[in-house]
């Protein structure tokens, strides 16, 4: 007899890593993690852990890459070899190169790029360990390394999904309801703007289901912005104390 394949949600509306249906996963948050980055922060979301890294404003090399009345803004989104289960071909896949595309799309908005003409502002993001969201921790982590850069920004920007899992709408999907799931829509958002910077949907959703998704996602959004905003005030009261005892 072949056995029934095992439930993502019990009868209480637990998830198989227990968490409830609008929970998100576990997070933590570190700024100013590299020596030899403007600015830097890490992000693990569950398993998902991602670094990333800012460079510039600097001088634009070569040349002609540069904007007369705005900084570029380069992002490079890449999933370490050792991030999956399976290795991972060290060289940029063309899911890598479109998702760098859709991060720097949800990110360029925050940023007063006008402030610096004719420079350049390099992002990197690392993926160090792969369990759904990586996007959404990417534009998250990346947002905390720009604002620790002191990149003037609009407002910071944090990013989450939502979905439908086995006749459920969920917030954070992990890998196994990201691929098992009816539906997920990452979601990236400037809650002090109330503006949103990214938008996808992969899946089927009716219309009323969406627009729970959304909320749900952009819900996620503003919980994961205060969390940003409180690793940022944790580096600078470090400083702080550390020149009261200098």
């Amino acid at each position: 007899m072949s056995q029934k394949p095992k439930k993502l949600i019990d009868n209480k509306g637990i998830r198989t890593d227990g968490r409830k249906l609008d929970e998100l996963k576990p997070i933590k948050i570190q700024v100013d993690v590299l020596a030899n980055a403007d600015g830097s922060a890490y992000v693990e979301q569950g398993k998902t852990k991602v670094l990333a890294a800012v460079y510039g404003p600097h001088e634009a090399h070569p040349r002609h890459l540069a904007q007369p009345d705005r900084a570029v803004f380069r992002c490079r989104y890449h999933m370490a070899p050792f991030s999956v289960e399976e290795r991972k071909r060290p060289a940029p896949s063309r899911r890598e190169i479109e998702l760098s595309k859709v991060i720097r799309q949800a990110i360029d908005p925050s940023v007063f790029l006008e402030y610096y003409p004719r420079t350049l502002i390099d992002l990197f993001m690392e993926v160090l360990q792969a369990d759904g969201g990586t996007r959404c921790t990417s534009i998250t982590a990346a947002s905390l390394a720009l604002a620790d850069a002191g990149v003037p920004m609009r407002d910071m920007v944090a990013a989450c999904a939502a979905g439908k899992v086995e006749e459920h709408l969920v917030l954070d999907l992990n890998d196994t309801e990201d691929k098992e799931g009816t539906a997920d829509v990452p979601i990236a958002f400037m809650p002090n703007m109330n503006a949103v910077t990214l938008l996808q949907m992969d899946g089927m959703l009716t219309i009323e289901e969406f627009e729970q998704v959304v909320n749900l996602a952009i819900g996620g959004c503003k919980k994961i912005h205060a969390l940003q905003k409180e690793a940022l005030k944790a580096k600078y009261v470090t400083v702080k104390e550390e020149e009261e005892e200098g």
